[in-house]
């Protein structure tokens, strides 16, 4: 057993670690996909060269050449980029396993859903995940490979159905995170199988002469342009479990959908503009009109939707005072174990997220939490450990509804 204190900071640590690498790897991914498309080719350009781009950053100018072939002499120093990738899923797989496994009765595993052992979370997790990159690489070599529309189409149903199955065993911020693990895993996978080792049988081939498969160029164009794509449904996805209103609703598969259709219509834009192709404009429409749909399906489907307490018509002080002290009967008796001054839960040492329910000042003090997440969702008690009932949501929901009429 490590001290919780100990695990908190490792927690972060990791945390901090994987949120670094992702900077760099999507940084630099979307810096190669805007030199690739904004390349010009230009008059006296050496044999070979492509294209060119003129940069300026931090006082310099810098000159950009894309060589179509090796050029006369490669430099004795070349940079590949590769390692932001692999650190970044490395650092995720840790994280992954040291909040959502190695604490899977609190983050991961809901009885009500599925009541797994604490051992099968991870077998399902990373076993639903490694499946998922043989079916998409499977997917990328068969007959709709040939089809980049037929292929998107195909790889977005199976990213819906994926989901959905995390859905049938995990609780929703669980799923949300396990869809997100899964692209990503997709996308530092094409780097280390295909994307390198292509690109380096390339390099091997012209340095010593020969004419490279234009094969490899296809399959490795192929699955950057995924990645390109499914960059931001990923970090949505990966931020999400600090936002219940998402992963809670009932709807949660088609707001994932949601997501990844405007993120990647996003990209499309940045991608034409960047390739002197107009601004496709109607794609902020498109992605726009997406998440009003997300924020509308994650509120008419929460699971709280039903728990609202109607607002008293004359909500006055005493009817405030007594639906408060019932609240605060149950908040204290379902939830200051873990949200106190000194928690009594075990494996925890300080409050989560620095939030205290162990007083009625307190209590009152974060009313907007408690709302989000007891009333609007049921995101806590993490997977209902306490066994919260509805009866006792009904309560808080009761307290929040003549507080407010009460300040009107």
């Amino acid at each position: 057993m490590i001290d919780p204190q100990i695990s908190e900071w490792i927690s972060q640590l990791i945390r901090w670690v994987h949120v670094i690498t992702a900077i760099a790897w999507i940084g630099s991914s979307f810096y190669f996909i805007h030199l690739d498309l904004s390349l010009k080719k230009r008059d006296g350009l050496p044999e070979g060269v492509g294209g060119e781009a003129w940069q300026v950053h931090g006082g310099g100018f810098y000159n950009m050449r894309k060589y179509l072939v090796a050029p006369p002499e490669l430099p004795r120093e070349l940079t590949w980029f590769k390692w932001e990738s692999y650190s970044t899923w490395i650092s995720g797989f840790f994280l992954i396993v040291w909040v959502y496994y190695l604490h899977a009765d609190l983050y991961t595993i809901d009885p009500a859903i599925r009541a797994l052992e604490a051992w099968q979370a991870p077998a399902i997790g990373i076993g639903g995940i490694a499946l998922s990159w043989f079916v998409y690489e499977g997917l990328c070599r068969s007959p709709l490979g040939k089809n980049g529309v037929v292929l998107g189409v195909a790889l977005f149903a199976y990213i819906l159905a994926a989901a959905f199955a995390f859905t049938q065993v995990f609780n929703g911020r669980a799923a949300f995170l396990h869809t997100g693990a899964m692209i990503a895993t997709w996308m530092s996978a094409s780097v280390f199988f295909i994307i390198i080792p292509n690109q380096k049988k390339v390099v091997a081939t012209l340095l010593a002469g020969g004419t490279p498969d234009p094969k490899l160029g296809k399959e490795a164009k192929l699955r950057s342009t995924h990645n390109n794509y499914l960059t931001l449904p990923v970090i949505f996805l990966m931020l999400s479990n600090h936002y219940p209103l998402a992963w809670s609703s009932r709807y949660a598969v088609a707001i994932i959908g949601l997501i990844v259709i405007a993120g990647a219509v996003i990209r499309h834009y940045f991608n034409s503009q960047h390739a002197g192709k107009g601004s496709p404009w109607w794609t902020w429409a498109v992605a726009a009109l997406c998440v009003w749909a997300a924020i509308w399906l994650s509120i008419i489907g929460k699971p709280g939707n039903a728990n609202l307490a109607a607002a008293p018509a004359d909500a006055t002080p005493a009817t405030v005072t007594a639906a408060f002290d019932e609240a605060v009967l149950t908040i204290q008796s379902r939830c200051s174990m873990c949200h106190a001054a000194e928690p009594v839960w075990d494996g925890i040492r300080i409050a989560p997220k620095g939030v205290r329910l162990d007083t009625p000042e307190e209590i009152a003090r974060h009313a907007e939490i408690i709302r989000v997440q007891s009333v609007l969702t049921h995101a806590m008690p993490p997977n209902n450990v306490t066994e919260m009932t509805l009866d006792e949501r009904k309560a808080v929901a009761a307290w929040l509804a003549a507080r407010d009429t009460a300040t009107r």
